[in-house]
Order: structure tokens, then sequence, then C-alpha cells
């Protein structure tokens, strides 16, 4: 019996939902197989953010952390503007008109000028001296 041309088609489409599934099955059990089940004290110990990992949720803590985690989001965010806004401002094959090229330069710069105006903000207040 011929297999149709519709069958093989999406035979592509099938087996790679087929190895996708599989893998996340494999991701989901391999953890609870392998992984040990007793902590050590080294894991329930201070990480990066400066406090205990299992305390009172009320208590005080220095933000610090949290402010240079935005900035990090932050300026990854303006570099991922950048990089769109470089390619389709100077690629001639899309055939942008002088007029539009000109605003999207200046657009960014304005773009770019608030980003450096909250950096120099954030900086001449001290939140990224690490006390």
């Amino acid at each position: 019996m011929a297999t149709p041309d519709f069958l093989l088609d999406w035979l592509p489409i099938i087996v790679f939902f087929g190895i996708a599934g599989f893998l996340a099955l494999v991701f989901l059990i391999a953890p609870i197989v392998i992984a040990p089940k007793d902590p050590d004290p080294e894991k329930l110990s201070t990480y990066e953010c400066g406090f205990n990992a299992f305390d009172d949720a009320r208590m005080k803590f220095d933000v610090q952390f949290y402010i240079v985690a935005i900035l990090f989001i932050i300026v990854d965010l303006d570099v991922a503007f950048l990089f769109p806004w470089a390619v389709m401002l100077f690629n001639p094959e899309l055939g942008h008109d002088r007029g539009f090229q000109i605003f999207a330069f200046w657009s960014m710069f304005v773009f770019l000028g608030v980003f450096i105006i909250g950096f120099l903000y954030e900086w001449k207040k001290g939140a990224l001296e690490w006390r």
C-alpha cells in the first residue's frame, strides 16, 4: 500500500514532535531519578541575593541585588533594540526612503538619551555601589 503524499509532507514534523516529546519526558524524569534527595548545608546556605533562602518572607533585605538585576535587564533590552534597528536602518534592500531613515536614526538617539539619563541618575544616586 503506497503512502499518500500528505503523510510524507508531515513526516518530518511528526518526527520532530516525537523527539521533542521524548526529550521533554527525559528532562522531566531524569532529575527525579538522579538528583540527590538529601541536600547538603551548602545548598541551603545564603546565595547571590544575600539572605537565607528559607527564612521569614517578611524580613527586611537589601534591594541592591535587585537594582543591579533590573539594570542588567534594561541594558540587555537596549542592545536587543539596537541590533534590528541597525540592520533595518542601513539595509538598502528594504527600500526605505531618506525621510524614514532620518526619523529612525534620531528616534534611536532619543531612546538612547533616555537610557543614558536613567543610567546616570542611578549612578549619581549611588545605586551601583555595592555596600
